[in-house]
């Protein structure tokens, strides 16, 4: 008879996610990681000693993907636009796992301004930063702006049967990002 498959903490981690991907984060449980990992539900309950922290671990890694689908802009589109339809993007391509990131719950963060100053963020603000020239003030109005903007629309693409048009999309996503920066440089010129 071949070894036993040793199941992992990481192999956890990521039945979970792919159970989160295909089912919606309130269906991830001891049962349904097992079934995924073809086990019992005992090295999943050895690893995770409550679903709510294997929930806590599979969300950490979903934020990290998130991360990483949002900084992948092409070299030739505007790091803002390129990051706002990112976002949107991942909302239609991942509906379940965008409402696990922003409609669960689990965020450390409890407002808007504290994802701001997020360690998860700052590779998105510095983007921001570096393609307007603005200050660190001016690039959290402009960003809170754009973000508002660009999770309204992929909340609603995420929730509801619509279309993804990107090229309407990035059009008002552009114009979103003109306003905000032109807001923030005329508050600054008061």
């Amino acid at each position: 008879m071949p070894p036993k498959t040793r199941i992992t903490k990481d192999m956890i981690i990521d039945a979970a996610v792919a159970a989160a991907r295909q089912n919606g984060y309130e269906n991830v449980n001891a049962r349904t990681v097992a079934e995924m990992l073809h086990c019992s539900t005992q090295p999943v309950m050895y690893h995770f000693a409550t679903i709510e922290s294997l929930k806590r671990a599979a969300y950490a890694k979903v934020d990290r993907m998130h991360t990483e689908f949002l900084m992948d802009v092409p070299p030739d589109r505007d790091p803002i636009l390129g990051i706002g339809l990112n976002y949107i993007r991942f909302a239609v391509e991942e509906p379940q796992l965008f409402r696990f990131l922003f409609q669960s719950g689990y965020a450390k963060e409890n407002d808007l301004l504290d994802m701001i100053d997020s360690e998860e963020l700052r590779p998105v603000i510095a983007a921001v930063r570096e393609n307007a020239g603005l200050d660190p003030k001016q690039v959290k109005e402009v960003f809170l702006t754009v973000a508002l903007f660009a999770h309204g629309y992929a909340s609603i693409l995420a929730n509801n049967s619509m279309e993804y048009n990107e090229t309407l999309i990035a059009g008002h996503l552009e114009r979103a990002w003109i306003g905000a920066v032109l807001a923030a440089e005329r508050e600054d010129g008061q």
